[in-house]
This record gives C-alpha cells, sequence and structure tokens, in this order.
C-alpha cells in the first residue's frame, strides 16, 4: 500500500516533465501593416510611402514632378509639425501615419456605403443591402 503514493507521484513526474510545452505567448503587441508593399529601404520606397501619405495620396505623389512631389510634402510637413517648432518629433509621425490610415478608412467606408445605398438617400435599406451584396438572387 506504501508503494501506490510513490507510484503515483512518479507517474505524475514523469507525465509533467514529458508534457509538450504551452504555445509562447508574444508579449508584444504587433501595430497592423502600415502597406501592403514589401518593405526594403535598399531598393524600393513605396511601403514608406504608403504609409505617409495612404494609398491614394502615394499614387498621385507617383505622378507629379520632383518639384511638385517637394512642394506638396512641404506643405504636409508643415501639417506633421503640430507645434511648429520646424521639427516633426516620432510621435508626431506615427499620429500623421494613423490619420493617413485612418483617412482611407473612412474614404472606403463612404465608397461602400455609396455602393450600397441604391437610391441616394443616405440610408442603406434590407432591399438595397441585399440586392448590392448578392444580387438580385435572393
Amino acid at each position: 500500500m506504501d508503494l501506490l503514493p510513490l507510484l503515483l507521484v512518479v507517474t505524475l513526474c514523469v507525465l509533467q516533465s514529458s508534457s509538450k510545452p504551452m504555445e509562447k505567448k508574444d508579449r508584444v503587441q504587433h501595430d497592423a501593416p502600415l502597406s501592403k508593399k514589401e518593405h526594403d529601404d535598399e531598393e524600393n520606397f513605396d511601403y514608406d510611402h504608403e504609409a505617409f501619405l495612404g494609398q491614394e495620396e502615394a499614387k498621385t505623389f507617383d505622378q507629379l514632378t520632383p518639384e511638385e512631389s517637394k512642394e506638396r510634402l512641404g506643405k504636409i510637413v508643415e501639417k506633421i509639425d503640430e507645434d511648429h517648432d520646424g521639427f516633426v518629433t516620432i510621435d508626431e509621425m506615427k499620429r500623421w501615419i494613423k490619420h493617413a490610415q485612418k483617412r482611407w478608412i473612412y474614404d472606403d467606408v463612404d465608397r461602400q456605403w455609396q455602393a450600397h445605398d441604391l437610391n441616394s438617400d443616405s440610408y442603406v435599406s434590407w432591399e438595397e443591402y441585399k440586392n448590392a451584396t448578392y444580387g438580385y438572387i435572393l
């Protein structure tokens, strides 16, 4: 009878030591990617352009001459420099990038809303949603 508790303890120790470790939890919260472009500072600046300007604005900048780009970027930097000290801090840059991302999201929501609001009354009825989403199948 004295062997039973000892056998249970040994069995539990063996099971514990041979069990698979839990999945490692990452303590760092990773932000969503700033762009779908590959990030390579040596070869390609599209990632930075999209993160900084937003997708639509980056497409516009690709069409501008270097002089026009510098002029527009100067105006944007003035907007980014919230305390008007002539320098852009990391926090100011982060806030600007988040602003650019949110602007793109809101613009996309507006486009989607207009696509679903078939009679342009600023409301999306169930019929409009159903027709825009599923077509006239239902």
